[in-house]
């Protein structure tokens, strides 16, 4: 028994680029499609969104002069060739899966359909949402939540390289606090960095768990989606 059968999985850009620092990293890839498939042959439903960092944080010197609906635009596009990456790799193991993007590009991905999409999850196959929710001023955080939303998701996953939820970067800071459960308010009052404010205030509004893991640990995925305590829990106001 799953406990989670939905799930939507947001991963980074930069987390595909692994420890190169930007592009896309073909070890990352595999490790991340190999923690799918054993999440798929446990009967989960997965949809991932994949954000660009890696590859248009390489050009955010020049951005930073663009128009910013120009960027974002540029932003888009980094993720759908993130998706396209990510989709060679998926079906490769056998996986099956469909692509769709919030800007019309039919030549190698289906529009995002909200019906089709759930149909796709409940045929076993893997969803990949590219171009983020196609509007600029919305980050991928944004867009991994409304789609978790749209296609009824039990939970967000968000793949990360610590362990959950701190109050500081553990990275830089040996010495910060982990938190196991937290609800919502306390993330917006903390400041903590889990997703974007816009994000949070989705999932709060619709009473959607975000669940915060490390992705590189191999095995996590599918021990969270097995009943174990994986990572920090972002939950109702009410803990």
């Amino acid at each position: 028994m799953l406990q989670y059968k939905r799930i939507l999985l947001k991963l980074s850009g930069e987390a595909l680029a692994g420890h190169d620092g930007y592009g896309i990293n073909i070890e990352m890839l595999e490790r991340y499609a190999e923690e799918i498939r054993e999440a798929r042959q446990l009967g989960a439903e997965i949809a991932l969104v994949i954000g660009g960092g890696n590859i248009f944080r390489g050009v955010s010197e020049a951005a930073a002069k663009m128009d910013r609906v120009q960027a974002d635009y540029m932003g888009m596009l980094a993720t759908v060739i993130n998706s396209i990456a990510f989709q060679d790799v998926l079906e490769r193991k056998g996986v099956f899966t469909r692509l769709q993007t919030a800007i019309k590009m039919e030549l190698m991905a289906e529009p995002f359909i909200r019906r089709r999409a759930i149909r796709h999850l409940e045929k076993g196959r893997v969803v990949i949402f590219g171009a983020g929710t196609g509007n600029p001023y919305f980050t991928t955080d944004t867009a991994a939540a409304l789609r978790a939303i749209e296609i009824e998701a039990d939970v967000i996953v968000k793949g990360t390289r610590v362990d959950g939820v701190y109050d500081s970067d553990p990275e830089k800071n040996p010495d910060a606090l982990f938190y196991s459960k937290i609800s919502y308010f306390d993330v917006i009052s903390k400041n903590l960095r889990v997703m974007d404010m816009t994000a949070i205030t989705l999932c709060r509004e619709n009473a959607l768990p975000i669940v915060v893991m490390n992705m590189n640990e191999k095995g996590n995925f599918t021990r969270l989606l097995q009943g174990e305590k994986v990572g920090s829990l972002v939950q109702s106001d009410k803990l």
